[in-house]
């Protein structure tokens, strides 16, 4: 039934709506629509959306929903869609993210006789014909116990509602130790109809704090429990007395209802970080009563007031669902984290207040700085600004800006200081009410830490792969989150730390590689081979370098000047979405919504369907974006073609759809796309409406012949923030042809320049390698030809340089630096590289097969003199996994042979073990070997320390040209280990043979 009244509803919605758009400019009244009904919870759930289906508010701290898995990478949000049987529903979810946690409080409601806490299980099948999932509201059938549960929220109390099959057996499960590991718990029984405790936890975030208070409509009697840390054979129940139990570190109970009353039992469940008074505080101002069906609808009211602050109108019925779940999902997190009385527990996990501002919680900012936050600029600014002052106070108390935030916990998860851009295209877009000064203060230090390849960085312009992990993508996310302060420095009028941070963010330069057009690491002072741009590694992060090398946001006129201008970064462009689809290298589950090398399942693809409008083809950028949002996304369960992300996939869809997005999300400039809908309307905290109509639109009109604003023919391919935020009319008309004269004039792209304080290219050397036989002929060029190059050998270069005019022989031991310096430009950063002379021609032959991601350059990394230090990420280790180590080294001739060694990693985290023993043989001939010493591992095989084992063995009076090694696998990963089963790797990076 609804289905044939809404669309009449929205009919008639739409002619009126449509009436004021097309002839006022500014408006007071809010129109309220009914969009929550267009909002299908349940898409994302399948694939790897990681979203959950169950109730919430807009950016609620309750998110009451069924948990079905709780384990693996798509059990993140402990639901997913094929699954069949329910554990309960717990008031804690995260949506979309790639790592799990939450799950807190979780209730089951069951019919059983007798029923033992310990022995019993108390899941139940569950067909998905019965859930009703809408904003604000679940429900379902649990089919082994014939009872209907619904939910349903507000802000900080969960809702629920049992129907029980009689009215004799009634029972609810109270489960704390739910899925996360339970560090410290305790219940209190208050009265028969309320409890309260604590649940602080170990996962994701390793000190959680979760008080609670749980009231019952009706009374109810404790007939079961377990302790925390109870053993079966501890279990004593002589001190229940009347179904009471007092308090006490109990981490479960069973609760059964008092009968004879009514099939119906209903439940609150008040949360709060900060203290069980905190819960009673927050349950008694928002849930003081037990009309489950006036809360139902304020919770649907509470969603139609923040869908409609986006309506849109045309296209399907599925597109518009498309996009309402969007924006629903966008408005799920951040999550409110302070009481109704302001407290707060801060980063420092002490308790505060701050009655100021809501204070909240969930920052994924690595994937939100995108899209979701900018499109929060526009529609949530209010909230904008208590996410920010959250920011400073995280600062504040914890000693950092969020990098990803959960329940008040710093992760570290994912890479950048992307709070930096968030704070900047707020405080671009009128959003000021903070402290600037205090703000650039937190910046700078989010900039200047001493770990993370921030020294490094900021040392030699790059980050050499040998130092750090992910090295590439961190000197790409590092440079445009210094651009960002640089930029907020100048709006301040800091122009010292303008200057300094204005070079900082032409770093980028430094990885990229000029002879083939891609970011690329570097080693030695060189470019690292061999080199596969499909190839996903340890230089970059949950990504290869295709998908990391259009990364330059905010310099991308020099960025394509780089390129060798307009058609030869179009051309880069077009080979990367036409490419095989196919990576090498490591699996990541992550990479995925591919079209060629673009990955829109991962974020760091997300901006490079826009920079066709940057190099003089804006048809392309059209073309592509509504290609993604027709393939990409769907009304169906697996609609998500990658994680959720905490609402940056679905931002991207509603800016998308609306018809423009941030490539630059701190630089209030948004770029035009092809838009979905005939007519959208933002509607504006500051009382004004910007309406986008799309003439002629459909799934094959996805080309732009014109555009207007404001009555106005408009050439540019952006719109600015001020524009929309000024109300008024944004007109495109479109064609199933592409207009190729449209856009295509300097003046109509967005300066995305930097013009001050320029620097040069940090160069680079031919010889990657840190050994040689013989000697070899180095070569140093830099990406700008025009550049001198100065150079030193075993000498300090700014002392004494001397002028490169050609390639430089090295015969021994040598230590080279060098700079270049461009007319009119700062001069580089200083390379270094290191070549250390092989005494002798000795070769390796290995028997064994490394893998190609491991592969520390070739066979000869085993006997080039060089040692690295305990990180197995640093590109000189080579890795063998599920097999034993076997290589011969061959000294070209027999000699006196005094000690033997071979050097192996430990870090079981990351699944090395060391070989269970080694092995030396020794020959004279190749074909007979004798054993010169067997070493049995002794270290423990469960430490979790990262150490490096030197076996070693000193013959005496030994004689041989040949010497062989042999390491014996570990075998799989044991029983104890979070991985068992798999294959383990063994690490080797040198065998040493004096």
């Amino acid at each position: 039934m609804r289905r044939l009244i809404f669309p009449l509803v929205i009919a008639v919605a739409f002619t009126g709506t449509l009436v004021y758009a097309l002839f006022f400019h500014r408006y007071e009244k809010f129109i309220l629509e009914p969009r929550s009904l267009q909002v299908d919870p349940h898409i994302g759930t399948d694939f790897h959306g990681h979203t959950y289906p169950g109730a919430t508010m807009p950016f609620g701290m309750v998110q009451l929903s069924p948990d079905t898995r709780l384990d693996g990478w798509d059990g993140c949000s402990v639901f997913h869609y094929s699954d069949s049987v329910i554990y309960g529903f717990s008031h804690t979810h995260l949506s979309g993210t790639g790592v799990g946690d939450y799950g807190d409080i979780l209730l089951m409601p069951f019919v059983k006789e007798s029923p033992d806490i310990v022995e019993d299980s108390f899941t139940s099948k569950y067909e998905k014909s019965s859930v009703i999932a809408e904003p604000g509201f679940y429900s379902v059938f649990l089919k082994d116990y014939d009872i209907a549960a619904e939910f349903t929220v507000t802000p900080r109390v969960g809702f629920h509602r049992y129907n029980f099959p009689n009215k004799e057996s009634q029972y609810v499960l109270l489960d704390l130790e739910h899925r996360d590991k339970l560090l410290e718990c305790y219940i209190e029984q208050i009265s028969d109809t309320r409890f309260i405790g604590l649940r602080l936890s170990s996962a994701w975030a390793e000190n959680q704090y979760q008080y609670f208070v749980l009231d019952f409509n009706r009374p109810v009697s404790v007939v079961d429990y377990k302790m925390f840390d109870e053993t079966t054979s501890q279990r004593q129940r002589g001190d229940i007395t009347n179904g009471q139990v007092g308090k006490g570190e109990f981490s479960k109970l069973i609760l059964k209802v008092n009968t004879g009353e009514s099939k119906e039992l209903l439940v609150k469940v008040g949360l709060s970080a900060v203290s069980t008074d905190g819960a009673i505080k927050n349950l008694k101002e928002e849930l003081p009563e037990w009309d489950f069906e006036t809360i139902k609808l304020n919770a649907r009211t509470a969603w139609d007031q923040e869908l409609s602050k986006i309506l849109v109108y045309g296209a399907s019925p599925e597109e518009q669902t498309v996009f309402y779940t969007a924006l629903y999902h966008s408005f799920i997190a951040p999550n409110i984290f302070s009481d109704v009385d302001g407290s707060f527990r801060g980063t420092d996990l002490k308790v505060h207040q701050n009655k100021d501002h809501d204070t909240y919680t969930v920052f994924s900012l690595w994937d939100t700085y995108r899209a979701t936050h900018p499109l929060y600029t526009i529609v949530q600014q209010e909230r904008t600004l208590d996410f920010i002052k959250t920011f400073l106070d995280q600062y504040k108390y914890g000693g950092q800006l969020p990098v990803w935030e959960l329940a008040a916990n710093e992760t570290m998860c994912m890479i950048g200081y992307h709070s930096v851009p968030v704070i900047v295209d707020a405080y671009k877009k009128g959003i000021k009410d903070f402290d600037a000064h205090y703000a650039l203060e937190a910046m700078i230090a989010s900039a200047t830490e001493d770990r993370l390849g921030k020294p490094e960085f900021a040392e030699y312009g790059f980050i050499p792969l040998d130092l750090e992990h992910e090295s590439v993508s961190k000197e790409l996310e590092y440079s445009f989150d210094d651009w960002c302060i640089a930029s907020f420095a100048k709006e301040i009028q800091k122009e010292d730390v303008y200057s300094q941070y204005i070079e900082r963010a032409q770093y980028y330069k430094n990885v990229f590689n000029p002879d083939n057009g891609f970011m690329q690491s570097r080693i030695n002072g060189a470019w690292q081979f061999p080199f596969d741009p499909t190839e996903v590694n340890y230089n970059f992060t949950e990504a290869n370098s295709w998908q990391y090398s259009f990364y330059v946001p905010h310099d991308i006129l020099t960025f394509i000047e780089l390129h060798g201008g307009n058609e030869k970064f179009a051309a880069k462009l077009d080979e990367m979405f036409s490419a095989d689809m196919k990576t090498s290298g490591n699996h990541q589950a992550d990479i995925t919504g591919l079209i060629g090398q673009y990955a829109h399942g991962n974020e760091p693809s997300h901006h490079m369907a826009y920079l066709y409008n940057y190099c003089g083809q804006p048809w392309k950028t059209q073309k592509m974006v509504r290609k993604i949002m027709s393939e990409q996304y769907s009304e169906k369960p697996d609609g998500l073609c990658g994680n959720e992300d905490c609402g940056q996939m679905s931002s991207w869809y509603v800016l998308s759809a609306l018809g423009f997005y941030p490539v630059n999300p701190a630089s209030g400039i948004y770029d035009l796309g092809s838009p979905v809908f005939d007519t959208a309307i933002i509607q504006l905290e500051n009382h004004r409406r910007f309406t986008i109509i799309s003439h002629n639109n459909s799934a094959q009109n996805v080309y732009v012949e014109a555009i207007k604003l404001n009555g106005l023919e408009y050439d540019k391919n952006y719109i600015t923030h001020k524009q929309i935020m000024n109300g008024g009319k944004l007109e495109f008309y479109m064609s199933s042809e592409p207009n190729k004269e449209r856009g295509i004039l300097p003046e109509d792209v967005y300066q995305s320049k930097i013009t001050e304080n320029l620097i040069t290219p940090v160069p680079y050397t031919s010889y990657q390698f840190r050994s040689f036989h013989d000697s070899i002929t180095v070569e140093i060029k830099c990406p700008e030809e025009d550049a001198s190059i100065y150079y030193a050998i075993n000498d300090d270069v700014k002392e004494n340089p001397i002028k490169y005019t050609g390639p430089i022989l090295i015969k021994e031991n040598t230590k080279l630096h060098a700079f270049a310096k461009s007319k009119d430009k700062r001069q580089s950063k200083i390379i270094e590289a290191e070549y250390f002379l092989i005494p002798d021609r000795r070769t390796i032959e290995i028997k064994s097969k490394y893998s190609q991601q491991y592969s520390a350059g070739g066979d000869d990394a085993l006997i080039d003199f060089v040692k690295c230090a305990n990180w197995f990420r640093n590109g000189l280790w080579q890795g063998y996994q599920g097999q034993d180590f076997e290589a011969v080294i061959d000294l070209l001739e027999v000699k006196d042979i005094n000690r033997l060694n071979a050097r192996f990693l430990h870090d079981i985290k990351s699944w090395i073990f060391f070989p269970k023993k080694v092995t030396f043989y020794s020959s004279t001939n190749g074909q007979s070997y004798s054993k010169v010493k067997e070493i049995v591992c002794e270290m423990p095989d469960d430490s979790f320390d990262i150490v490096i084992h030197e076996f070693i063995s000193e013959p005496q009076n030994l004689k041989a040209r040949y010497i062989k090694v042999i390491a014996e696998s570990y075998g799989v990963l044991p029983e104890w280990h979070i991985s068992a089963g798999n294959d383990y790797w063994l690490f080797i990076d040198e065998i040493e043979v004096e």
